[in-house]
């Protein structure tokens, strides 16, 4: 199965290619049945990746795959790879899991919708991304599902773009999310210019070097930390995560559930040697979780719309995880991602129900 990898985040791409070039010919039923397959595929290969990864021992459970070398100039090389470890494999577990369900709950849902056969192609593509944000090896390629969810949110929260509201939403979250990718990107270009690669295990092995933090971490963590701000709804980006409820309801709740919003915690959490070498740029990310938690919980209290509580709660729950990684109990942080992934995706599901 390590061997196999690429099949993981391959599948939901197969799916969104094939319901987006032929979706309108296959007709709503073939549409639907394989947008849920390509998604439950890859979530029981991940299932296998998980179990085959358990089963090693603890100092062995750390599997990268690179299949080409993707970018090579002058002293920069990246290869295009993946990286299996716990943290991955939890992950993996969580994104296939989740959006399996949302899946299937959404062929009721967008039953005689005109865009039905873009929507779920839409919708395998945003998995495919967060899939490859989550396995990939270095940066770069961690980069590529980055912008790809930041692209289909605004795909997916405008998904009813004749309705100036709706489409209003969807630019609002991507132009937020461009603010954060700039400090994501600055934090890119210093590692390379300090450390000299951009693979995670080449920085994590070049860390170690370093016998004293220096200030350059500092701004590493806190550049990077921009981002996660953007992506995961932290104060002060995260005022386009309530308008995402402009899109439909299931994908309201696979983005505040286990994909775009979980990002910015992962992307902390497997940044550890980084923050490691920066207590200062450690106390930023906890404190910033505090006031969002606190905010966003305050302001949820006197909303009258349901899914905006569910969002503004979600924001409060996202600054949690990071509390938990900004205190170095990053393993707290993500048990709290995963269980806040499987109730807020219901939440959202049942705000529909009416009793």
């Amino acid at each position: 199965m390590f061997d196999h990898l690429y099949l993981i985040p391959l599948l939901p791409l197969a799916g969104f290619l094939v319901n987006g070039l032929f979706g309108r010919r296959l007709g709503d039923r073939a549409v639907g049945f394989i947008g849920c397959a390509v998604v439950g595929a890859a979530f029981v290969l991940a299932i296998v990746a998980f179990f085959e990864l358990s089963g090693l021992p603890v100092h062995e459970r750390v599997i990268e795959r690179t299949f080409f070398t993707w970018l090579a100039a002058g002293k920069l090389e990246v290869p295009f790879g993946m990286l299996l470890d716990p943290l991955s494999a939890v992950m993996i577990l969580v994104v296939g899991g989740v959006s399996f369900i949302i899946h299937i709950y959404s062929i009721g849902y967008m039953k005689g919708d005109p865009g039905y056969a873009r929507y779920f192609s839409e919708l395998n593509l945003f998995v495919f991304f967060m899939l490859l944000l989550v396995l990939g090896n270095s940066y770069p390629v961690m980069f590529i599902g980055w912008e790809g969810v930041g692209l289909c949110s605004y795909l997916l929260i405008g998904f009813w773009f004749t309705d100036q509201a709706k489409a209003t939403a969807g630019k609002k979250a991507f132009i937020v999310n461009r603010i954060g990718d700039f400090g994501f990107l600055v934090g890119l270009f210093l590692i390379f210019a300090t450390l000299g690669t951009l693979t995670f295990s080449g920085v994590a092995d070049s860390v170690k070097d370093w016998v004293d933090p220096t200030t350059v971490f500092f701004w590493i963590g806190l550049c990077l930390f921009i981002g996660a701000t953007g992506k995961s709804a932290q104060i002060p980006l995260y005022v386009w995560l309530p308008d995402a409820m402009a899109g439909p309801t299931p994908v309201s709740a696979l983005i505040h559930a286990a994909t775009m919003v979980t990002a910015g915690v992962y992307m902390v959490a497997r940044n550890s040697f980084i923050y490691a070498m920066s207590p200062g740029a450690l106390g930023v990310v906890a404190w910033i979780g505090v006031a969002t938690a606190f905010f966003a919980a305050t302001i949820a209290l006197v909303q009258n719309d349901i899914k905006k509580v569910l969002a503004y709660s979600t924001i409060s729950q996202l600054g949690y995880m990071f509390v938990g990684c900004g205190v170095g109990a990053y393993a707290a942080g993500i048990a709290h991602l995963m269980t806040h992934a499987f109730f807020k995706a219901l939440l959202f599901l049942l705000s529909l129900i009416h009793i």
